[in-house]
């Protein structure tokens, strides 16, 4: 079975504290202090201390075009994603040219080619590296891909492979949304980037990082009937206007638990043989429909809230913040690793340290 043998999860240097981030968005966001007022609210009940963002934050009030944006969506995410490989890359103790497969996910900038063409000519990855780009995804990605590289391994046994993932969230920022998904929006969202290393179970590095490494054990995708429109972006010349609706604690209530038992009935066992859930930080009410859902303690998913406040939801990259802070566990340690995104879309991954 697929072994993941590094996560390195990076962040852009312009970190601000959640309300100076409040304060800088409050005067062109919202129309009357009314708005202001609503603004300011959702933002603090966040739960979210600190974000990290791609620019200084006096930038962001002179973006006005989506040319502009996702022109440094390209600048500014390379040298993130660069560092995030270099990192995971000598974690695993493997060189650029050991490479056979990247999964690449973004869902916050567009270019073609796509940034991991950019990233294997910077790096100098070969020539014949398999390459898969991905947009669309959106939140669901980190776990997507996770699972979408097992695949590839379990037909590639001495396979390396890559998962690389970078969101540029406060790029896709819209000065003349008055909307509430928009408020919630720029309440949640922050920049990161994150880099996993996997390996076939034949590969050398597997075998010798033995039980100090998880496997992926099997994993799960759901499409949840009748929510199209509830979660993603709607395209245009301004650039990426935001699509969250309310209703989505309603969908993990009546869907997740579920789709994580058959995950589970699959390997023969059951949730109270999961040890950790590792959780996509979506925000405070999906991590607690999670939690209500599938009937945990409270402190089951405190990685997943401690990381949420640390950087806010980072999209795609944001679950393989919660992995990497996760890190080692004892031989045994049974985990699952889940998200939700655009779709809307479910993904399940069962780890297991064995």
């Amino acid at each position: 079975m697929p072994r993941i043998l590094a996560v390195a999860p990076v962040l852009p240097d312009n970190v601000h504290e959640q309300h100076e981030i409040t304060a800088e968005l409050a005067g062109r966001l919202s129309g009357d202090r009314a708005a202001r007022s609503v603004l300011e609210r959702v933002h603090a009940a966040s739960g979210i201390k600190t974000r990290h963002l791609a620019l200084p934050l006096e930038r962001y009030r002179d973006l006005d075009s989506f040319s502009e944006t996702n022109a440094l969506f390209a600048e500014l995410a390379l040298p993130l994603i660069e560092r995030a490989v270099r990192t995971a890359l000598a974690e695993a103790d493997l060189k650029v040219e050991d490479v056979d497969h990247l999964f690449f996910t973004t869902v916050t900038g567009v270019q073609a080619p796509s940034l991991d063409a950019m990233l294997a000519s910077s790096l100098g990855f070969r020539s014949d590296l398999r390459r898969v780009p991905s947009f669309g995804l959106g939140c669901v990605a980190g776990a997507a891909g996770i699972a979408r590289v097992a695949d590839y391994l379990a037909g590639h046994p001495t396979g390396v492979a890559l998962l690389v993932s970078v969101e540029l969230c406060s790029l896709t920022l819209q000065w003349s949304d008055q909307s509430m998904a928009n408020i919630v929006g720029t309440g949640i969202f922050g920049d990161g980037a994150a880099a996993v290393v996997m390996t076939g179970d034949a590969h050398p590095a597997a075998v010798a990082a033995g039980s100090s490494r998880p496997r992926v054990i099997a994993s799960r995708s759901a499409l949840y009937p009748d929510s199209s429109e509830m979660i993603g972006w709607q395209i245009g010349s301004t650039g990426f206007t935001l699509m969250l609706a309310a209703g989505v604690p309603a969908l993990i209530d009546g869907h997740f638990a579920a789709g994580v038992d058959a995950l589970l009935a699959e390997a023969g066992i059951e949730r109270s043989d999961v040890d950790r859930w590792i959780a996509h930080p979506g925000g405070p009410r999906i991590l607690e429909s999670f939690t209500a859902a599938l009937n945990l303690p409270p402190a089951a998913l405190d990685t997943s809230w401690e990381v949420m406040a640390r950087t806010g939801n980072l999209s795609s990259a944001a679950v393989l913040h919660v992995l990497a802070a996760v890190g080692d566990q004892p031989a045994g340690t049974r985990a699952v690793l889940f998200a939700l995104g655009p779709g809307v879309t479910a993904e399940l991954v069962l780890l297991e340290w064995s």
